[in-house]
């Protein structure tokens, strides 16, 4: 049985977006495994900004280097 875990990111997120990020994964998970919609896992898990990066950068600092750079 498949599962997978999504991760995003804590800004304002709202459970109609997590719920299409839900459905979308489990067609996905449909169309190229044929798994069946009842048989598979969809976590979605809210994590901070500076807990995750970009190129060994934390997002937050990512954004403020590619903010300053523009």
């Amino acid at each position: 049985m498949p599962y997978v875990n999504i991760k995003v990111t804590d800004e304002n997120v709202t459970p109609e977006q997590k719920s299409q990020l839900i459905r979308g994964v489990t067609d996905l998970l449909f169309d190229v495994l044929g798994k069946a919609p009842d048989s598979t896992y969809v976590v979605i898990d809210e994590v901070p900004l500076t807990d995750w990066g970009v190129g060994g950068v934390n997002v937050a600092e990512y954004r403020a280097r590619r903010a300053a750079a523009e």
